[in-house]
């Protein structure tokens, strides 16, 4: 099976380079010609365009920044679709936008699957991610072989646009956490308390998550470079407050998360990276949440493994 890998950023590099390394024969795209480049010196094929790639593939994985970039993209592959072709699309987008997409793909011939990942660019780079596939199950079993080589637990949702919402929500989840999580650091801080102690009481406490365990290293180090910038967290966190008011869920904390990123892109900038938001505490008083022993980039010290299917309680 012939797969073409389109966008080669922050997480699609990563995935196409796990597809890669487990020796797929890989086809790979992207507007900036070096990383298509590094991908053909390691042995993947070039790919001149969206269309080509498509043309010359069995399965199709786009891993794109905005739901404008992905209709684009769209619309370039669709003249290639046809039967035995599988469109699977990783990038986190509206669930309307990728059913849509979806039905001009199976009306075309061909298969659709609404994968994202979650779980943070350092297990993106090792395999050990997390991926959602909204697909029939016929059309899962087809690309399970594919998905266990980019990811470590595979969870099949149901239908295409079922992942897009549920990835949403758990952005949602994390940015809230990551907001918490600064006030928490700063208020501790400010309280008089060791910040690698604060750090190990969360880690060791209910409060604990996964956001803490990753975020709040690099904000202690002082790198503030998880790979996740801003511009991508108003999208999710604006794509869940849209599915509240497509649902007419009156919501309070999602309005106040939306006021903070604005604030916060309008001083570092829209591609700000995210854990850059603790700098919004530090400038209101005049702390440094800072200590010293903590790493300035995640790295998954989780040993590389095959993939494998999730069961889902009271599913038979």
């Amino acid at each position: 099976m012939k797969v073409g890998f389109i966008g080669l950023g922050n997480v699609g590099g990563k995935l196409a380079g796990s597809l890669l390394r487990n020796g797929v024969d890989l086809v790979v795209h992207d507007l900036d010609a070096a990383l298509v480049a590094d991908f053909a010196a390691r042995g993947a094929q070039a790919g001149a365009d969206a269309a080509g790639v498509m043309r010359d593939c069995d399965v199709v994985i786009t891993c794109l920044p905005s739901p404008t970039a992905c209709a684009a993209v769209m619309t370039e592959m669709l003249p290639h679709v046809g039967p035995g072709k599988i469109w699977m699309e990783m990038s986190t987008t509206d669930a309307e936008q990728i059913r849509s997409h979806a039905e001009t793909v199976i009306a075309a011939g061909g298969q659709a699957v609404d994968c994202p990942v979650s779980g943070g660019c350092h297990r993106a780079d090792t395999g050990n991610i997390s991926i959602y596939a909204g697909c029939p199950r016929e059309t899962f079993e087809r690309v399970l072989p594919v998905l266990t080589h980019m990811g470590r637990r595979i969870l099949h949702v149901g239908d295409v646009g079922v992942s897009s919402t549920l990835k949403v929500m758990t952005n949602y989840l994390a940015t809230i956490n990551l907001l918490s999580l600064c006030e928490a650091l700063t208020v501790m801080k400010a309280a008089g308390m060791d910040l690698g102690v604060t750090y190990e009481a969360i880690a060791a406490s209910s409060g604990n998550s996964f956001v803490h365990e990753t975020e709040s290293q690099l904000i202690l180090s002082g790198s503030r470079d998880v790979n996740f910038t801003l511009d991508l967290v108003q999208k999710d966190v604006g794509l869940f407050q849209k599915l509240a008011d497509d649902h007419d869920v009156p919501l309070e904390l999602s309005p106040l998360m939306i006021a903070m990123l604005t604030d916060g892109q309008a001083r570092y900038g829209a591609r700000a990276q995210s854990d850059r938001m603790i700098e919004r505490l530090e400038e209101a008083t005049g702390m440094s949440i800072t200590a010293p022993g903590f790493p300035t980039e995640l790295v998954d010290d989780e040993p590389e493994a095959r993939g494998y299917e999730v069961p889902v309680r009271g599913r038979a």
